[in-house]
Protein backbone atom coordinates (compact mmCIF):
# COMPACT_ATOMS: atom_id res chain seq x y z
CA UNK A 1 0.00 0.00 0.00
CA UNK A 2 1.40 3.39 -0.97
CA UNK A 3 1.90 6.17 1.52
CA UNK A 4 -0.82 8.26 -0.16
CA UNK A 5 -3.40 5.46 -0.01
CA UNK A 6 -2.52 4.90 3.66
CA UNK A 7 -3.07 8.60 4.32
CA UNK A 8 -6.37 8.50 2.40
CA UNK A 9 -7.54 5.48 4.40
CA UNK A 10 -6.62 7.17 7.67
CA UNK A 11 -8.49 10.34 6.63
CA UNK A 12 -11.54 8.28 5.66
CA UNK A 13 -11.56 6.50 9.03
CA UNK A 14 -11.26 9.83 10.84
CA UNK A 15 -14.10 11.30 8.79
CA UNK A 16 -16.28 8.27 9.45
CA UNK A 17 -15.59 8.55 13.19
CA UNK A 18 -16.35 12.29 13.19
CA UNK A 19 -19.52 11.68 11.16
CA UNK A 20 -20.83 9.37 13.87
CA UNK A 21 -22.45 11.71 16.31
CA UNK A 22 -24.28 11.45 19.59
CA UNK A 23 -27.59 11.82 17.79
CA UNK A 24 -29.13 9.09 15.64
CA UNK A 25 -30.74 11.72 13.39
CA UNK A 26 -27.32 13.13 12.51
CA UNK A 27 -25.84 9.68 11.91
CA UNK A 28 -28.64 8.94 9.43
CA UNK A 29 -27.70 12.00 7.41
CA UNK A 30 -23.93 12.27 7.70
CA UNK A 31 -22.76 8.67 7.34
CA UNK A 32 -24.69 7.87 4.12
CA UNK A 33 -23.54 11.18 2.64
CA UNK A 34 -19.94 10.37 3.52
CA UNK A 35 -20.17 6.86 2.11
CA UNK A 36 -22.08 7.69 -1.06
CA UNK A 37 -21.09 11.24 -2.01
CA UNK A 38 -17.86 12.40 -0.38
CA UNK A 39 -15.46 10.90 -2.93
CA UNK A 40 -17.26 12.60 -5.83
CA UNK A 41 -17.14 16.06 -4.21
CA UNK A 42 -14.76 18.77 -5.33
CA UNK A 43 -11.77 19.44 -3.09
CA UNK A 44 -13.50 22.59 -1.81
CA UNK A 45 -16.68 20.67 -0.93
CA UNK A 46 -14.64 17.91 0.72
CA UNK A 47 -12.90 20.56 2.82
CA UNK A 48 -16.30 22.03 3.71
CA UNK A 49 -17.51 18.59 4.86
CA UNK A 50 -14.37 18.06 6.96
CA UNK A 51 -14.95 21.44 8.57
CA UNK A 52 -18.66 20.75 9.07
CA UNK A 53 -18.13 17.57 11.10
CA UNK A 54 -16.05 19.58 13.58
CA UNK A 55 -19.13 21.64 14.51
CA UNK A 56 -21.20 21.09 17.65
CA UNK A 57 -24.06 18.59 17.49
CA UNK A 58 -26.70 21.18 18.33
CA UNK A 59 -25.59 23.37 15.41
CA UNK A 60 -25.51 20.43 13.02
CA UNK A 61 -28.94 19.33 14.18
CA UNK A 62 -30.46 22.78 13.63
CA UNK A 63 -28.93 23.05 10.16
CA UNK A 64 -29.63 19.51 8.96
CA UNK A 65 -33.20 19.58 10.27
CA UNK A 66 -33.64 22.89 8.38
CA UNK A 67 -34.53 24.83 11.50
CA UNK A 68 -31.90 27.39 10.56
CA UNK A 69 -29.16 27.72 7.95
CA UNK A 70 -25.46 28.43 8.42
CA UNK A 71 -24.48 32.02 7.71
CA UNK A 72 -21.34 31.13 5.75
CA UNK A 73 -22.12 30.36 2.09
CA UNK A 74 -19.63 27.47 1.91
CA UNK A 75 -21.08 25.82 4.99
CA UNK A 76 -24.64 26.46 3.77
CA UNK A 77 -23.76 24.77 0.46
CA UNK A 78 -22.49 21.54 2.06
CA UNK A 79 -25.46 21.43 4.45
CA UNK A 80 -27.82 21.82 1.50
CA UNK A 81 -26.04 19.00 -0.33
CA UNK A 82 -26.44 16.69 2.67
CA UNK A 83 -30.13 17.56 3.08
CA UNK A 84 -30.80 17.05 -0.64
CA UNK A 85 -29.01 13.71 -0.58
CA UNK A 86 -31.11 12.56 2.38
CA UNK A 87 -34.32 13.60 0.65
CA UNK A 88 -33.48 11.88 -2.62
CA UNK A 89 -35.57 8.71 -3.07
CA UNK A 90 -32.53 6.58 -3.98
CA UNK A 91 -30.77 7.37 -0.70
CA UNK A 92 -33.51 5.69 1.38
CA UNK A 93 -32.28 2.26 0.30
CA UNK A 94 -28.89 2.93 1.90
CA UNK A 95 -30.11 4.02 5.32
CA UNK A 96 -29.67 1.68 8.27
CA UNK A 97 -32.88 0.34 9.76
Amino acid sequence: MSEQSSMDAALRKRLYWHSRRGMWELDLLLIPFLEQCYDALSEADQAAYRSLVDEEDQDLFAWLMRREWPEEPVRRRIVQMIVEHAEHPDSAAHRPV
